[in-house]
């Protein structure tokens, strides 16, 4: 019930909302085309959430800055099904679960090229930054887009990263500088610069560097004893270099380079039950890719497309059980990955476009485990797709064939992976004149073991087989814009069913742990997404958004087990966020933010012991640009975690309390 009363009061403000919008919206299709002649484009156009066949939803560079948002992923916690497991601190590991599936169905693409984890399947977020990002957008089940890489294909969520391209206004360069500083001994500079080369070619640098003691204080409450303690070993330094290259040629096609390279060392705090304070975990990353893509117009309806990328990842652990380093383990873990892509999209009528695409992974873990396997994948992937579009009906279908073997040089060598897996969405709008739409979709995908799951000491299992997952949605989209009082609306609520079969878990066998097939989850749920704009008197401007999240995951494996029909771990039954943005340019601009999670349990079965109580996180954000001579300074301050409220999101990983940061840009 505690849940229940935390987000009523959320639900109900998002109700009236939209009914606001539904009682006096009368306003065009805003997802309606029209053509305009004698215009170039120079940006790259918003994706259209309302007339999407699946759940889309995005955030372009103006919702960052309005928001004051830091991390990629703050900016993901704003979208709904989304679950975000934080380990707290400045440089804790964070990675992104869609609708109760697991990060390791959650594909995330950066500037059109899927980032790869061969060997846990799941890709940190906190290494990217959020100074060079233009647009991030969720797409659950299988985006519209069918023009996209097969790996995208392959995941039942994609969360896409997508990066600024150099737009040149009279004058030959861009460039900014940043500094960014915080509680917790927060540093962080920012470097950016593009460069106009004549006519056909542009280039753009990034650094920045982050550097945080992560020392906060938190509450530790241990029964009926309430200490106060101060957070140990989260530490971060990091460096994060990127630069790129875009060719455009006319007709002969556009090309892009990417060389990126991120290096860090961080503390891991560990838990803080049983009052463990001794911790000397540390974390070394340094991952390095290059990736390039080219696209060009063969005629009127044909387009070819390709991408090519390789990726080093290094990891290096640490740990020291103790003082006197009588305990110590290290592991020293190495990934390379070559990958090529190659696409071509058929567009016979306006209405009608056809797609094939067909990506090959090449990817290698090495590692100082003695004896160790030394695995060696391949991993062959192709789609058809095909979509219908008119002003009323979008239709899309696709089938995707996966082939993948492994090859190890000590110990058994797995069974090749064999699949075909079909998704169909379609986006309808009943009635000429309406501006709402129904959606559906369904999607059949799965999970090949990782490298982990398969060959991590004696825990690994050659035998287990691809985690099947099924995708059915149903949802309801409405969008107007042009009122005296209402400048846009956007509403969409979608009901979903998911279910996880061979679900691959780690069970208890004579005397260690080893990866099942054996877990099964049942995931009913539904997601509420609303977004307006208002003008208010005196040129000032009003922006809300608010997200509802219901999610019902259960296990559902083994009737005669304790934790049958219970919750699965880490997942709220109801979450939601709110933001309230007020604008006005010649003064100063304030952004309210509110995030609430409901209750959550830490192991499969739901008793008081394993319990994580709810949560409400407030911050708020004020900015002002000023503009002279060409140049422009932006000034903002956040205030986060305003009431100052003692929680975690993983258990016994206590996150900061109330603190602040500043940042100033200088931009020419």
């Amino acid at each position: 019930m505690r849940d229940f009363y935390l987000m009523r009061g959320l639900c109900a403000f998002v109700a009236w909302l939209g009914s606001l919008g539904v009682v006096y919206g009368q306003g065009i299709d805003t997802t309606a085309y029209h053509e305009l002649s004698g215009v170039e484009v120079v940006a790259k156009s918003r994706p259209s959430v309302a007339r999407a066949g699946t759940p889309l939803q995005v955030m372009e560079r103006t919702d960052i800055e309005r928001l004051g948002l830091r991390d990629l992923s703050e900016a993901v916690k704003r979208f709904s099904g989304v679950t975000v497991q934080d380990y707290g601190g400045i440089g804790g590991l964070k990675t992104v679960s869609v609708r109760s599936l697991g990060a390791k169905h959650t594909a995330v693409s950066y500037d059109g090229v899927t980032v790869s984890d061969a060997q846990s399947g799941q890709v940190d977020i906190s290494r990217f930054s959020m100074d060079n990002v233009e647009m991030v957008s969720l797409t659950i089940g299988q985006s519209d887009d069918i023009f996209q890489t097969a790996k995208v294909y392959a995941s039942a969520g994609a969360l896409n990263i997508q990066t600024g391209k150099p737009l040149f206004e009279g004058k030959p360069f861009n460039a900014y500088v940043k500094l960014k500083g915080g509680s917790f001994g927060l540093f962080n500079p920012v470097l950016h610069y593009e460069q106009k080369l004549g006519t056909r070619w542009s280039a753009s640098a990034h650094a920045d560097f982050t550097r945080a003691d992560g020392q906060y204080p938190y509450t530790l409450v241990n029964g009926g004893l309430v200490t106060e303690e101060k957070r140990k070993n989260s530490d971060i330094r990091s460096y994060h270099l990127e630069g790129n290259l875009f060719g455009n040629f006319g007709k002969g096609g556009e090309l892009t380079f990417k060389v990126y390279y991120f290096d860090s060392e961080r503390g891991l705090p560990g838990s803080i039950n049983l009052y463990n304070k001794q911790v000397a975990e540390r974390l070394w990353d340094n991952n390095f890719f290059v990736q390039s893509g080219y696209e060009k117009a063969l005629g009127e309806k044909f387009t070819f497309r390709a991408s090519l990328k390789y990726n080093y990842a290094f990891t290096r652990y640490l740990d020291v059980n103790d003082k006197y380093a009588t305990g110590r383990q290290l592991d020293l873990n190495t990934q390379q990955e070559y990958y090529g892509s190659a696409g071509l999209l058929y567009t016979p009528t306006d209405r009608v476009s056809i797609a094939l695409i067909t990506d090959l992974t090449r990817s290698r873990l090495d590692n100082n485990f003695v004896d160790g396997p030394n695995p060696k994948r391949t991993d062959s992937r192709s789609v058809l797709a095909a979509r219908y579009r008119d002003s009323r009906l979008t239709a899309t279908a696709s089938l995707l064939g996966t082939y993948i073997a492994d090859k190890v040089e000590r110990g058994e060598t797995p069974a090749d992976k064999k699949r075909l897996s079909p998704a169909v969405s379609l986006s309808w709008r009943p009635f000429p004149e309406a501006n709402w739409r129904v959606r559906a979709f369904y999607k059949d995908i799965f999970r090949v073991p990782t490298f982990t799951d398969l060959y991590y000491l004696r825990m690994g299992n050659t035998n287990l087989k691809p985690e099947e997952t099924s995708q059915y949605g149903l949802g309801v989209t409405w969008a107007t814009a042009g009122e005296r009082w209402l400048s846009r609306l956007t509403v969409s609520v979608d009901g979903y069913y998911n279910k996880v079969s061979d679900k691959i878990v780690a069970l208890p066998t004579m005397y260690i742990w080893r990866m099942m097939n054996m877990g099964e989850v049942d995931i009913k749920g539904a997601d509420v997404n609303l977004s307006a704009e208002f003008p208010l008197p005196f040129d000032i401007g009003m922006t809300l958004s608010g997200t509802y999240s219901y999610q019902y995951a259960v296990d559902i494996t083994d009737p005669a087990e304790k934790n049958y029909k219970d919750q699965i771990p880490y997942t709220p039954r109801h979450s939601g966020t709110l933001s309230v943005t007020l604008e006005k340019p010649s003064w100063v601009n304030v952004s309210y933010l509110m995030t609430a999670v409901g209750d959550r349990y830490a192991l499969p079965q739901n008793i008081e012991a394993n319990l994580i109580g709810s949560y409400v996180e407030q911050s708020i954000s004020i900015n002002r640009e000023f503009r002279f001579r060409g140049f422009g300074l932006r000034l903002q301050g956040e205030a986060l975690n305003l009431g100052g409220v003692n929680y975690d999101v993983i258990q016994y990983y206590p996150m900061p309390g109330r603190s602040w940061r500043l940042s100033v840009c200088l931009s020419y």
